[in-house]
């Protein structure tokens, strides 16, 4: 998971939380200046905010965490060490990250965490957690992880759930199998738009094909423009390649895309 988003950002509060505990800030200070920390990490002054914000909005207080494909362990270290979590399973299918997060917890001096080498929920029971963070994957793997573990629909647990690709692969299979979207923010990193959903089980009405590319619970996100105008990017490359196929097949595509990017560019200018 070094590669996606939510490392980054997990990277900067555990730093932040080593500073509280050191005593260089304390505990409840108001963290200002954010454009002193971004030269440090790399990022802008918004990717800090939205660091602390995701972990610090997007599990409840007291949950029970399990963080799959937890790479370094980051995020249960630093919401243990906040107080924010009851406990917390750290699984990884590889022996090497799973080793990483352990001293991670030992050099944090971070007690709590359970420690399972399985892939995705395998070895986590529906009475572990009520909370479950898959992050970093795609979308296609995310499916795989909650297809084999059908209880995480049974409407008792939270998913956050960030897709680096396939996301309106996921979108789409999350509303078609009984998942029902609860909220939905967007994290910059690295020049790309990811969005972080939360989802429990529940039936809700089919997502149309704009809120399958376009997001569902976005209308009040500040990145929301941009991320449609990515979007659309995307699909107007799509369109440009199927239009030198001589196909019926890519014309009826051509078609369904052209309206959809229509769609999208209403809802971007309505912003």
């Amino acid at each position: 998971m070094d590669n996606d988003g939510l490392t980054q950002y997990t990277r900067i509060a555990i730093s932040l939380a080593e500073r509280i505990a050191s005593g260089q800030l304390k505990e409840g200070d108001k963290i200002s200046g954010r454009s002193k920390l971004s030269p440090e990490y790399n990022v802008s002054p918004e990717t800090i905010r939205r660091a602390l914000r995701l972990l610090a909005d997007m599990v409840p207080e007291g949950a029970r965490l399990a963080d799959v494909g937890t790479d370094h362990g980051y995020l249960p270290v630093f919401l243990l060490q906040k107080g924010r979590i009851a406990g917390a399973i750290a699984s990884d299918i590889v022996p090497g990250p799973l080793q990483h997060a352990r001293q991670t917890a030992t050099e944090y001096e971070v007690e709590g965490i359970d420690f399972r080498l399985c892939p995705g929920l395998y070895a986590i029971g529906a009475e572990e957690a009520d909370t479950i963070v898959i992050a970093g994957m795609g979308g296609e793997t995310i499916q795989a992880v909650l297809e084999a573990a059908p209880w995480t629909g049974d409407g008792g647990h939270l998913l956050l759930l960030q897709p680096m690709t396939k996301v309106e692969f996921l979108r789409k299979w999350l509303s078609d199998n009984g998942y029902s979207f609860t909220d939905e923010r967007l994290v910059f990193d690295k020049d790309h738009l990811y969005p972080v959903f939360a989802v429990r089980g529940g039936r809700q009405s089919p997502l149309t094909l704009a809120q399958q590319y376009g997001g569902v619970l976005l209308d009040g996100d500040p990145l929301y423009g941009a991320y449609l105008d990515e979007r659309i990017g995307k699909l107007q490359k799509a369109i440009n390649g199927l239009q030198k196929s001589a196909a019926i097949e890519s014309a009826v595509k051509v078609k369904e895309l052209t309206e959809l990017c229509r769609i999208l560019k209403e809802k971007r200018d309505t912003l």
